[in-house]
């Protein structure tokens, strides 16, 4: 095997080095040369024939040859203008519709609440937020309890940025919904939102929900309408709101208040509540339907608070295990555990339990032995959601025929109904 040394290994390098970049300059020179050469025609007689002598002849004949060709081929701009013409399908043009005549009468609300720092000392805080509809052109708005409970402060913001102070007109627990309302200035024409149609609405339906959820005012969602009446129990008061509306429009925190619409644009529902594990939507919302808001925001506004026909009882749910433990023959309705004295209903002749027993834990004691409900009016009673849902749309004084189970037999009783516990001086305050 043959070595070199560095030098030798340098050298060689240096050497082949040259002979590359002089050749190169070489190649580079004679292109030059090439490109700058006279153009001499390369025949005589087609020079002739053209009758333009030398380079001149040939350069007019290649423009002559250019301009026909593009004459006859059309033009092709090197960018492609957009077109100012805009194609809606029919359920954009549905949506944007409703959108434009309803989310001006959607307005953000914002509260102010009274806390306590570690020395007890009261101050003031922001609470929550959430939306609502604007219902009359003087300033009344639908939107739920929970949005401006135990509020010390409520504002409104409406769409053009203006904010004002709102006052409470009522409320009502039982049905989360609440009236509040602010004094526009004069000369402000306030957008309303009608009421529509929730008795007539089927599970497919397309539904449109606006609202401001995380603070993001007027945000527009579609969806349909999953089921119907839906009784659905609230995890804050333990009421149980019944025939809620179930949707896939997207509902979430700041949502609550807001309207859920039709495609006509009125008002089938007001969100109100939705399932999920993360606080955000997961497609199940819930809205109050409008039906049960028309009768509610009538007598709000007309008394402060909602006017329902009660009994004044206290009722379990009756389940297979209690119905073993008293001997029952049947499994499902509402075991009368206490009736209040003097009451319209004892009155009535509903009668209560007398043997007392702990029931769930042994600070709960329940009374069996008394009537069990299994139906009010035409409605079977077979859950508490059932009970209250008989008596959602019942007056004071009105009358309705109850159905007991008494001694394995079934029988009826007619009893007047009397006002809520609120309304009763005295009231043993039991539902």
């Amino acid at each position: 095997m043959r070595l070199y040394t560095r030098g030798q290994i340098v050298f060689t390098a240096l050497i082949v080095g040259a002979l590359v970049c002089a050749a190169s300059a070489f190649t580079s020179i004679k292109i030059f040369k090439n490109k700058t050469a006279k153009v001499e025609p390369v025949d005589a007689e087609l020079e002739e024939e053209l009758n333009v002598p030398g380079q001149d002849s040939a350069v007019s004949k290649a423009d002559e040859y250019l301009s026909d060709i593009l004459e006859t081929t059309p033009e092709t701009p090197a960018v492609i203008p957009v077109s100012d013409t805009i194609a809606y399908t029919q359920e954009e043009i549905q949506n944007i519709t409703v959108y434009e005549k309803c989310s001006d009468a959607v307005v953000n609300i914002n509260t102010q609440v009274v806390a306590y720092d570690w020395f007890l000392e009261p101050y003031v805080q922001d609470g929550g937020s959430g939306s609502g509809s604007i219902i009359d052109k003087r300033g009344y708005i639908l939107t739920n309890v929970h949005v401006i409970q135990n509020a010390t402060k409520i504002y409104v913001s409406l769409s053009d940025g203006t904010q004002y102070e709102a006052e409470v007109v009522g409320q009502d627990a039982d049905s989360d919904l609440a009236v509040i309302k602010f004094d526009p200035p004069e000369g402000v024409q306030l957008k309303t939102i009608q009421f529509g149609d929730s008795q007539g609405l089927r599970v497919g339906q397309k539904v449109i929900a606006i609202g401001n959820p995380y603070g993001l005012a007027r945000t527009m969602t579609t969806g349909i309408v999953s089921s119907l009446g839906r009784p659905l129990k609230d995890s804050a008061t333990g009421r149980i709101i019944n025939n809620m509306i179930q949707t896939d429009a997207a509902i979430n925190p700041g949502n609550s208040g807001g309207p859920l619409l039709d495609t006509n644009g009125r008002m089938i529902g007001i969100n109100t509540m939705i399932v999920s594990n993360s606080n955000s939507s997961a497609g199940v919302g819930f809205a109050v339907p409008a039906e049960t808001a028309v009768r509610v925001v009538t007598d709000l506004l007309k008394y402060g608070k909602v006017n329902r026909g009660t009994m004044d009882i206290s009722v379990i749910q009756l389940t297979n295990r209690i119905a073993q433990y008293a001997r029952l023959d049947i499994t499902s309705g509402m075991l009368v555990s206490q009736v209040a004295k003097g009451s319209l209903a004892e009155k009535a002749g509903l009668r209560g339990g007398t043997e007392a027993v702990y029931y769930g834990n042994r600070r709960n004691v329940i009374y069996l032995g008394g009537d069990v409900i299994t139906k009010i009016d035409n409605t079977n009673i077979t859950s508490l959601a059932d009970y209250y849902l008989a008596l959602e749309s019942k007056r004071p004084g009105d009358v309705v025929t109850i159905t007991v189970r008494r001694d394995r037999k079934n029988v009826q009783i007619n009893v007047k109904l009397e006002g809520t516990a609120e309304e009763k001086s005295g009231s043993s305050g039991m539902i």
